[in-house]
């Protein structure tokens, strides 16, 4: 596989459906762990703009717990708890002792376990949404390739958010 200068796995040009999904997805995981890398704690918990609290720590607390919803819960049916806590349900909340090791440790597990879950399944496979998402999308079940695809984009505009952060930080841009 190739490489962006910067080090991301660049998706294959031609290849079927699940590896380009896989591809992208893992290209946009990347993307977020470059937008984090060589900043100090203080950096990662600096908000983006006022009167938004967005982090880039925050953003990658809340990647997590977007992983572990849609492959353990949506898709797998696991009832597992928040990642982060019960009081921290969308994953942006912060704690001081809580710092990037220990998030991207998070993080990566879910990632892992995701795959796990997902290895053996078809694109056509289905999870199950939540009596409240089902209520918005206007169905119960949700294919592994809808799922692929949302994640792929909520990923790409969180990237886009840590872009601006990143560069409000220390002036990186470009990634």
């Amino acid at each position: 596989m190739n490489t962006t200068p910067d080090g991301r796995p660049i998706p294959p040009t031609h290849a079927d459906e699940r590896a380009m999904l896989e591809a992208w997805l893992d290209f946009h995981r990347a993307t977020l762990t470059l937008k984090c890398a060589g900043l100090k704690d203080d950096q990662l918990r600096l908000a983006a703009a006022a009167p938004s609290s967005m982090t880039l720590l925050g953003l990658v607390q809340h990647l997590t717990e977007v992983e572990r919803n849609w492959f353990q819960r949506v898709f797998a049916g696991h009832d597992v708890p928040l990642v982060f806590g019960q009081d921290n349900h969308d994953g942006f909340g912060l704690r001081p002792d809580r710092g990037l090791d220990e998030v991207m440790a998070a993080w990566r597990a879910e990632i892992a376990r995701g795959r796990e879950l997902i290895a053996d399944a078809t694109l056509e496979d289905s999870g199950r949404l939540s009596e409240q998402d089902a209520a918005h999308v206007g169905h119960h079940g949700v294919s592994l390739r809808w799922i692929m695809v949302h994640m792929i984009e909520e990923y790409a505009r969180h990237n886009g958010h840590a872009d601006l952060i990143r560069e409000r930080i220390d002036g990186v841009t470009g990634t």
